[in-house]
């Protein structure tokens, strides 16, 4: 019986474990407002928004949840992590100025791999944003690769493409976790960015 009893114990700790954040992860919080505005701490700030939106969204995520769908035709809310990793792949190129390949050959990850990548991109997009000048914004171009064919977009289509479909999906993701019986932290103020007390 004590076996069974510290078996038990230590599974349960192993899906704790699964669920905790990475104490390194950005966006917990969202950070400190810049002190100015431009173009590229504005861009910024709508990414760290979109980024604690996304950690609150995908924090205490289960297994089960993962495969939730809220219809035969819909996406799993597995799926729709992917995308917005894709989204956010594409939201850190820009300001790279990078190329994005078409289609897209990303790795295989865990959820809690997928989950990391994903706040990284956003904070590296964020920080790279925060830091450029009016032209600089102005060179961040979107750039989409499909074999031989390569087209470009101004920066604008990033906020109303890419940012704002990122948006949009992670609202998503809060509502099936809310479906699937696991809603998100109740705590959790998006308009002062950061939990309340």
């Amino acid at each position: 019986m004590k076996l069974i009893s510290t078996l038990i114990l230590i599974l349960g700790m192993n899906i704790d474990l699964h669920t905790q954040d990475q104490p390194h992860l950005p966006y917990a919080e969202i950070p400190t407002a810049p002190s100015s505005y431009t173009a590229g701490t504005v861009a910024a700030r709508m990414i760290d928004g979109l980024g604690f939106r996304y950690y609150w969204a995908t924090h205490g995520l289960r297994e089960s949840d993962l495969s939730y769908k809220p219809s035969d035709q819909a996406r799993t809310l597995e799926e729709t992590l992917d995308h917005i990793y894709g989204l956010s792949t594409t939201i850190v190129n820009s300001p790279q100025k990078q190329v994005n390949q078409r289609p897209a050959n990303w790795p295989e990850m865990s959820f809690e791999e997928k989950r990391a990548e994903t706040l990284k991109n956003l904070r590296q997009a964020s920080t790279i944003l925060g830091s450029a000048g009016d032209q600089q914004v102005q060179s961040f171009k979107l750039v989409f690769k499909r074999g031989d064919s390569q087209t470009e977009f101004p920066f604008w289509n990033l906020i109303n493409g890419p940012i704002a479909d990122a948006l949009w999906h992670t609202g998503q993701v809060v509502l099936m976790r809310r479906a699937a019986g696991n809603p998100i932290n109740g705590k959790v103020n998006v308009f002062m960015g950061k939990l309340n007390d």
